[in-house]
């Protein structure tokens, strides 16, 4: 769990560090058009694709995504460590 939350903290860092490219004005005709071109080509479910690939680009939704597998994982191993119950009448 603890390599899971350094490794976040580290990609969440590096990720906000990094140039923001995707607000530039300049970029918006190029997004728009983009975005135009996959609705006709692909329907509602390449918009949605194409929405949620930009979202997993995002510093904040990698850094959750980590942070909760290792959460997944670190329960498991707890989970599979528990101690065995004793029977009665055994030691």
């Amino acid at each position: 769990m603890l390599v899971g939350l350094v490794g976040a903290a580290i990609i969440y860092w590096a990720g906000i560090r990094s140039a923001d490219l995707s607000n530039d004005p300049a970029m918006s005709a190029y997004y728009k058009a983009e975005s135009r071109q996959m609705g006709m080509l692909y329907g509602k479910e390449g918009l949605l694709i194409e929405d949620l690939r930009n979202d997993l680009q995002q510093p904040g939704t990698q850094a959750l995504l980590i942070v909760t597998a290792s959460g997944v994982v670190a329960a498991g191993c707890f989970l599979l460590a528990r101690f065995p119950e004793k029977k009665d009448g055994a030691d």
